[in-house]
């Protein structure tokens, strides 16, 4: 029974996936589909919040499933982000076209949430699989959600595709990994991953399978593709919650497995992370789609947390946890802008923010302080999140990659600044939205990753509980 007692958050999540199913085939055609998501967000409130105060730690089943500081804290920031998500779809389920489409959306939802549950609680590589098989599959068909739409119906194809590819790639490593040591528990590999010729193949297949996951460079070319046709939310989704999920995932595999490797895989992922940082915000200059320049933003953005991998340290991997706290509230509220824009005018240019200063103040103040902190402008959320990256990084000795990271920061500034000069300075056309008013789920939202953008970039009690977490990798 004890080991059941460690998986409480995982069993929670999957009753209220079972609660919603049941509710959906019980309930009224209209009356009942209308309340569907209401419940969802209560039931998923409640869990997000104990998640906060139920904490055992040990192993269970053997140690396939490992319940640790470190994973506790990252379900409970994969939580919060998944909660501001779901206030962000109201207005988009609440339309008619979706009346018999909410329940999927919903489950499908939490379900990749599950998978990423199992992700970050692996203590074995079979479950660490089965894990992103269980986040990757229902994506596919959230990015396809919008199934009257040809750009959902490609972004859903792309993504099952390169998911599928990617799984194997992944699959391949593992088996090679087992083959040349005879296990896959996390724990027993290190002493056994030292004498085999084996370990270099495996690992080199597993950094690109889990790459795809996260849109490192040069594994990235479906990113921009499925953000754009995929729905706002569900690309929101991507960008962030199984961002991190996945960024979480890497950091697990290289520290707990590979540790005693750093000599070899220190060089690849330095590579990865210098181009992905570059490639990402040069790419993003050339952008004139809003959903796709955030797909290049979140590229780039997942070459900063590569960055702080490179450590190794306790405050290291607290520093990656804290910067993907810092970048889901920072993402989520322009996400939470462009849903609103787009829900007002159907379009997701970004010459549809033209003049939005003078009609939505309130909302182009939320998207500038948004994009100042992914930016890493002081005082917001998004500069101590890359200065604790960064510090990282130098107590490493790692001062060429932490230049090239720099520069970057400076070439990032130019190109959110095109958001902003579009908001403030940039008259009104016929692109733009006119005003905009958010639905009531979407204002909580926007409010509530506000108020974390300000609150993360002046207190930093947060990271330093991240950074204790961090010894429990």
């Amino acid at each position: 029974m004890s080991d059941f007692l460690l998986l409480g958050q995982e069993i929670g999540l999957a009753a209220i996936i079972v609660l919603l199913l049941v509710f959906d085939l019980a309930a009224h055609p209209e009356s009942g589909c209308r309340w569907l998501p209401c419940a969802a967000y209560i039931l998923f409130a409640l869990h997000t919040a104990a998640g906060f105060f139920y904490a055992p730690c040990g192993e269970a089943f053997g140690g396939i499933f490992v319940a640790s500081p470190a994973s506790r804290a990252m379900k409970n920031i994969l939580n919060i982000g998944a909660l501001l998500l779901l206030l962000q779809t109201h207005a988009a389920l609440a339309r008619p076209e979706a009346l018999h489409k909410r329940a999927e959306f919903l489950v499908m939802t939490l379900a990749t949430l599950l998978g990423m549950y199992f992700m970050v609680s692996a203590g074995n590589f079979m479950l660490l699989f089965i894990g992103i098989e269980t986040a990757s599959l229902p994506m596919a068909c959230l990015a396809a959600f919008n199934k009257d739409r040809c750009r959902s119906a490609e972004a859903g194809a792309k993504y099952i595709l390169t998911s599928a590819f990617s799984s194997a790639i992944m699959l391949l490593g593992i088996s090679y990994i087992y083959g040349g040591c005879g296990t896959l528990y996390f724990d027993a590999l290190p002493a056994a991953l030292a004498s085999q010729p084996l370990m270099l193949t495996g690992l080199v297949f597993l950094i690109a399978g889990l790459a795809f996951k996260i849109s490192l460079v040069p594994f990235h070319l479906w990113t921009a593709d499925v953000y754009e046709g995929a729905p706002t939310g569900v690309t929101a989704y991507l960008s962030v919650v199984s961002k991190g999920a996945g960024a979480f995932a890497l950091m697990l595999v290289l520290w707990r497995v590979f540790g005693g490797a750093e000599q070899v895989w220190k060089p690849i992922l330095w590579a990865l992370t210098a181009v992905t940082i570059t490639a990402g915000n040069l790419f993003a200059l050339r952008q004139k789609d809003i959903k796709r320049f955030f797909a290049f933003s979140s590229i780039s953005q997942a070459g900063y947390a590569a960055l702080g991998l490179m450590s190794g340290t306790a405050q290291g991997m607290g520093a990656v946890m804290y910067y993907v706290l810092a970048y889901i509230v920072s993402n989520l509220a322009a996400f939470g802008v462009i849903a609103a824009v787009e829900n007002q005018s159907g379009k997701t240019s970004i010459a549809a923010y033209n003049g939005l200063y003078k009609t939505s103040p309130v909302l182009a103040f939320v998207m500038m302080a948004a994009v100042f902190s992914l930016a890493g402008i002081p005082p917001f959320a998004g500069f101590f999140s890359k200065y604790v990256i960064f510090a990282a990084a130098a107590e490493q000795g790692e001062y060429v990659l932490l230049f090239i990271a720099l520069l970057n920061t400076v070439v990032s500034l130019f190109y959110y600044l095109q958001i902003v000069r579009a908001m403030f300075i940039n008259p009104q056309d016929s692109l733009s939205a006119g005003f905009v008013r958010p639905d009531p789920c979407n204002r909580v939202s926007i409010a509530l990753c506000t108020a974390g953008i300000l609150f993360l970039g002046i207190v930093s009690a947060v990271y330093t509980m991240l950074g204790e977490a961090g010894f429990g990798i």
